[in-house]
């Protein structure tokens, strides 16, 4: 059973970058498709990106497209989430998610394996 941790959240200004990690321990993440997620407070979690292992095929939410872009580093068991052009209605605790399927109509009740969550602030 893979387990996962993320890292690399934290205050950022408006317009800046981050970069989130997802580290897959104890088992590979090849065969999974991983997914980012969003929870800001008070607001549903929401998905923010799911890229599919079997093809690579990713989808982003239009609220993220052309700013935010996720990548797989097999090598390293881990995925990452570039996050640029951040505004303030990307603060969120950002959590990845993993599981056995492909990622065409995703949503967070399909996913059984998730990281502990990163937080993750624009604010100038």
């Amino acid at each position: 059973q893979v387990q996962l941790a993320e890292s690399g959240g934290g205050l950022v200004q408006p317009g800046g970058s981050l970069r989130l990690s997802c580290a897959g321990l104890g088992s590979t993440l090849d065969f999974y498709a991983i997914a980012w997620f969003r929870q800001a407070p008070g607001k549903e979690r929401e998905g923010v990106v799911c890229m599919s292992s079997s093809d690579g095929s990713t989808y982003y939410a239009d609220s993220v497209k052309g700013r935010f872009t996720i990548s797989r580093d097999n090598a390293k068991n881990t995925v990452y989430l570039q996050m640029n052009s951040l505004k303030p209605e990307d603060t969120a605790v950002y959590y990845c998610a993993a599981e056995l399927l492909h990622c065409s109509n995703y949503g967070p009740a399909l996913f059984g394996t998730w990281g502990q969550g990163t937080q993750v602030t624009v604010s100038s």
